[in-house]
């Protein structure tokens, strides 16, 4: 989902029809299109620093 989501929000800036709709947001264009490209680095890198600093782990393995 988050991919999904990231790559979204990061065409929405390229596509002709998108950024029409986008091109009154003024500076929250490129916000959107900042967190698509965060979405996108932590679904390819699997990693998700939000999780890191609230001490969240998905990992099925115990922890000691």
């Amino acid at each position: 989902m988050r991919f999904g989501l990231g790559v979204v929000l990061v065409a929405a800036a390229f596509i002709p029809q998108a950024a029409g709709l986008l091109a009154g947001w003024g500076n929250w264009k490129y916000a959107l299109t900042a967190a698509g490209l965060i979405m996108l680095g932590t679904a390819l890198f699997r990693v998700c620093p939000a999780y890191t600093l609230l001490g969240i782990s998905t990992c099925p393995a115990e922890r000691r």
